[in-house]
């Protein structure tokens, strides 16, 4: 029997789409024992999930400090792993693989000179590109099992696993009249969201061309700037605001009564394709869409980015200007105006609703 344990120490879809890496080693080893370890903040998404045998939670500020450091690689240690899957490499899971034990570490070289330490027994480089429909994401994560076997064929999908319990859940309450459009008004960060005039725009053209209603879905602390998105919009009638899912568990249950996701690029995006729900993403200017860009066919999921319509846009920026865009892409962002992303929207919404 192999243990395995899987570190992805970064956002709500870095985690859902790490445990690929789970699946498919259980599906070839089913005899062997899967930890993952993730931030507590995003362990909805492999809750349930009957491929990982143990979820180990941290902090993502308590694990940046050394005392609480040095005691997780010691409770590593204990756990005498034979092989450990670091996806993202971040300096303190690079520390915890280096001084863990274990037989195998497979993870990512550092881009930055003499960032080598020997971190990892198997060291990788990202992939170049990817011509898989999965997307660059999942296949670099899928990579690292090449280093320890040959897992063909493989399973690039996420997935998610519900109770017989939180299926029975009753979401929707007084909106089952209707179908319901789940619209991530902001994205998980600044720089992922697009201007809220815009947004307003989007959704009171929902609500004008389709019989349908409008979800706000938000993190908890973005409501304030979600209601300042509400108080633009004209047919307010249209939408939900009294259904929150306060939890990523929650909001799971909650997509997986709904009918589609419409959003800014974000973990939701990745949830709602684990859950076989259609997607429109409109991605930020700075985002790389053909690294996170999933399972896109035009129809069931469909995405739009800025670098679609105006293709040779950052061809004479400087590496300097291009991190100047990542800190502050809303004048791009402007760019990717309503008038763009209507039209696309519309054959969409005709085609899944």
């Amino acid at each position: 029997m192999k243990k395995v344990l899987i570190i992805q120490n970064k956002r709500i879809g870095d985690v859902l789409i790490a445990s690929v890496i789970a699946n498919n080693f259980k599906k070839k080893h089913p005899e062997s024992e899967i930890h993952f370890m993730a931030y507590d903040y995003t362990l909805g998404v492999i809750q349930h999930n009957p491929n990982i045998d143990k979820i180990i939670p941290i902090n993502e500020k308590e694990l940046k400090k050394l005392p609480n450091l040095l005691k997780m690689i010691r409770q590593i240690r204990k756990e005498k792993y034979d092989i450990i899957f670091d996806p993202y490499s971040k300096t303190q899971s690079r520390l915890i693989c280096k001084f863990s034990g274990a037989k195998q570490t497979i993870g990512h070289k550092s881009r930055k000179k003499f960032g080598n330490w020997d971190f990892y027994t198997h060291p990788t480089e990202g992939l170049k590109s990817s011509d898989k429909l999965c997307g660059k994401a999942i296949e670099d994560r899928v990579h690292l099992l090449e280093y320890v076997g040959d897992f063909e064929p493989i399973d690039y999908a996420p997935k998610l696993f519900l109770s017989e319990e939180e299926k029975k859940e009753d979401w929707l309450g007084k909106y089952k009249d209707k179908k319901v459009i789940v619209l991530g008004v902001l994205g998980s960060t600044p720089q992922k969201s697009m201007p809220y005039e815009y947004v307003a725009e989007i959704i009171d053209f929902i609500a004008t061309n389709f019989d349908v209603y409008i979800l706000f879905n938000y993190s908890p602390h973005q409501k304030e700037e979600a209601m300042k998105i509400y108080e633009m919009c004209k047919n307010k009638q249209n939408i939900i605001l009294d259904i929150y899912a306060p939890s990523i568990r929650d909001f799971i249950k909650l997509m997986n009564k709904c009918d589609i996701l419409v959003s800014n690029e974000g973990g939701t995006v990745h949830i709602a394709k684990a859950l076989s729900k259609p997607t429109f993403t409109i991605f930020s200017p700075y985002v790389n869409k053909a690294h996170w860009a999933s399972f896109e066919d035009g129809k069931f999921h469909h995405s739009i980015h800025l670098l679609d319509v105006k293709p040779d846009l950052f061809n004479n920026f400087t590496y300097e200007e291009r991190k100047r865009i990542e800190q502050n892409p809303h004048e791009l962002y402007k760019q990717l105006s309503p008038e763009i992303i209507l039209p696309q929207l519309y054959t969409f919404l005709k085609n899944n609703l």
